[in-house]
């Protein structure tokens, strides 16, 4: 891994840990997704190798740092986050799909593995299952505002560092 994509991986990580605890102090953690945000500019900016270590490291630091969240539903997000970011980095960095299909389909990718893996091998791991018919219903209700948060910025992001000299002068070398 190049000097600057390691950086930038350790960045989003720590960006991942950060964001919830500003969210969730006034009160819009749960709402918005913030852990899910580097997770996804991870795999998109910096491939699926970063992506997927954003993902799995983020909710596993934070909830060894901060307490939150539990190991209940760490467990389960770090599977969601590092499909995202795995997801996320293959199909805009090698498929070269554009950002907004890209971002769709790793957000629909994870979702599907995170309600895959709660209903079948957390309850193997010893925790209760989440049922399949949440991420349908209450679930996707409760995610509302993180997906349009993530639709609108996410995009916006990516465009801003891929038009910054830094990022077209690293990507070249």
């Amino acid at each position: 891994m190049k000097t600057h994509k390691l950086i930038s991986t350790a960045l989003l990580l720590a960006l991942g840990v950060l964001l919830p605890m500003i969210f969730h102090s006034v009160g819009l953690g749960r709402a918005f997704l913030p852990m899910h945000l580097p997770a996804l500019l991870a795999g998109l900016l910096l491939g699926p190798g970063s992506g997927l270590i954003v993902g799995v490291l983020t909710p596993l630091l934070s909830t060894l740092f901060t307490g939150s969240p539990p190991p209940a539903i760490a467990v389960p997000m770090l599977v969601e986050l590092g499909a995202y970011g795995l997801a996320g980095g293959l199909l805009y960095q090698k498929r070269r799909l554009n950002v907004y299909l890209s971002l769709v389909l790793a957000i629909v990718c994870g979702r599907l593995v995170y309600g895959l893996f709660g209903a079948t091998l957390l309850p193997l791991l010893g925790f209760d299952p989440i049922p399949v018919f949440y991420l349908f219903t209450a679930g996707l209700l409760e995610a509302i505002p993180g997906l349009v948060l993530q639709l609108v910025v996410i995009p916006l992001i990516v465009k801003l560092v891929e038009r910054s000299p830094a990022f077209k002068k690293e990507e070249s070398a």
